[in-house]
């Protein structure tokens, strides 16, 4: 059964963000292996005790915190149009996608960029290939001429990969301008459904 539930005690949800806090803080100073229960309950001023009443174990953790990561995203990507893939012409939809990774800047770039730890990558990379699916289907796949697969491995790899450099490199943009810039390169990544010139 989930430990989250439709109203969360504002106490549960403080608790929880001082044990992420923690763990992010301990991410930066030493590797994922080394880091325990312990050492968690400490930096974020609990004990044990309290660290267990919200989770199994660190791995228990990790999963809710991608949980957490893939709910924030979904419900982004829930208020967007549906006509278009997420880095090709709903640039606005973009803008909150990236204020919401810029206001989490730790987080993504410790978990995302530095340490890479692969539960976050992973969750991340199967939301956007299910999206960009999802919206190359209501498009009609029959049209492309590039295989789908082809095309949902580039989209999603490509803006993921835009990502993580944007946070490795201090997000020298602004959300909105790498938006912007986004949108510019649409009628590259929309070439799947344009024919394709055989030499």
């Amino acid at each position: 059964m989930s430990i989250t539930s439709k109203r969360t005690d504002p106490r549960v949800i403080r608790t929880r963000q001082l044990i992420g806090d923690a763990f992010i803080h301990l991410l930066q100073e030493i590797e994922l292996e080394k880091i325990t229960v312990n050492r968690i309950a400490q930096r974020a001023t609990i004990n044990r005790v309290t660290f267990y009443l919200h989770y199994r174990d660190i791995p228990d953790m990790m999963e809710r915190m991608a949980d957490k990561m893939i709910n924030d995203i979904n419900a982004i990507l829930q208020n967007a149009p549906n006509q278009s893939l997420p880095i090709e012409n709903d640039w606005s939809m973009l803008v909150k996608i990236l204020e919401y990774i810029a206001e989490n800047s730790n987080f993504y770039k410790v978990l995302l960029a530095t340490k890479r730890i692969p539960v976050f990558n992973e969750r991340l990379l199967k939301l956007m290939v299910d999206e960009i699916t999802s919206r190359i289907e209501e498009r009609g796949a029959s049209s492309m001429s590039v295989p789908k697969d082809i095309v949902i491995w580039y989209v999603s790899s490509a803006f993921i990969g835009t990502i993580v450099s944007w946070l490795r490199n201090d997000m020298p943009y602004t959300p909105l301008f790498l938006a912007k810039q986004l949108s510019l390169l649409a009628p590259f990544t929309s070439k799947y459904d344009q024919p394709i010139d055989q030499e």
